[in-house]
């Protein structure tokens, strides 16, 4: 073959590639780039009760601003993010490192330590509120039978956020974990070797080798969690709806009522872009986050 006719042919190939996953790509972007342009043009109308609506233009996003509840919604949402992330990074991790030096476990007991995060969201929240119920539930015998108090759990506005974090990191800590080990499992023996040489104490080979290497995975396991966090819906819903009041009244939470509950269809579009806004802002910092610590 002539070098001209090797100099085609990889040419060639990427025409054919292309040609075949165009329609593919295509279908994708209009899956996604619908919805979006359908809910940036919803953000600028106003919807009446009766169906009619009318272009208000930056009409609802002057409205959220001056809006309370939404400026209480955007905290809850923050403060239930920081607390649950927190939380399922640091038993994260320390369930990776015990499953990667516990090679012995049996490997049921290794996916009983995972199965939570393959539970439907549905059935956790309703397992939860049975267990979290201030008369009959099994949380509030437990702490009665150790001599503590009865907690309201999910009724009351002080420990609303707390319990709702607590159950996030119950389900998603398992995952949380999956991928650190994953990290855990690539790290390279042979500095763990130069370490044990050194006399290096177990705390010591943790915060100087093992912590430091493993930063990019742990900063990937957070942009994941962080996308699922701030738009936390489905527990929230199936527990407390928004309540006790609106103690539990996320971004989300709010923008499904306004729009489900009150019709206000354009409003719910512009807090729902708010949060849109957040959410990559977020995961654009996060990303940065991830390229510094690389290694």
């Amino acid at each position: 073959m002539t070098p001209a006719a090797q100099a085609v042919r990889p040419d060639r190939q990427r025409a054919e590639l292309a040609a075949l996953s165009a329609p593919a790509v295509l279908f994708t972007l209009g899956m996604i780039a619908f919805p979006v342009a359908y809910t940036v043009w919803l953000g600028f109308h106003a919807f009446s009760s009766t169906g009619r609506q009318s272009f208000v233009g930056l009409g609802n996003y002057s409205k959220l601003i001056a809006d309370s509840e939404f400026w209480h919604g955007l905290w809850v949402t923050l403060a239930l993010y920081i607390l649950s992330l927190v939380l399922q990074l640091v038993l994260g991790v320390w369930l990776a490192l015990l499953l990667f030096h516990a090679k012995r476990l049996p490997g049921f007991v290794r996916s009983l330590f995972i199965s939570p995060f393959m539970m439907p969201p549905v059935v956790a929240g309703l397992m939860w509120l049975v267990i979290l119920d201030p008369s009959i539930g099994a949380a509030n015998y437990v702490l009665q039978a150790v001599g503590l108090p009865p907690s309201e759990w999910l009724a009351s506005p002080i420990w609303v956020i707390p319990t709702l974090a607590l159950i996030d990191t119950w389900q998603w800590a398992p995952y949380v974990a999956l991928i650190v080990l994953g990290g855990l499992q690539s790290l390279p023996p042979s500095v763990y070797e130069a370490a044990q040489i050194d006399g290096a104490s177990a705390y010591t080979t943790f915060r100087r080798i093992t912590l430091p290497l493993l930063l990019p995975t742990i900063v990937t396991a957070t942009i994941l969690r962080s996308v699922d966090l701030l738009r936390f819906f489905d527990i929230i819903y199936i527990t407390t709806q928004g309540g006790p009041g609106n103690a539990s009244n996320t971004l989300n939470i709010y923008g499904f009522r306004v729009g489900f509950e009150f019709f206000n269809i354009g409003y719910a579009s512009a807090l729902m872009l708010t949060l849109t806004a957040v959410v990559f802002g977020a995961v654009l910092a996060l990303n940065r986050l991830r390229g510094a610590v690389a290694w």
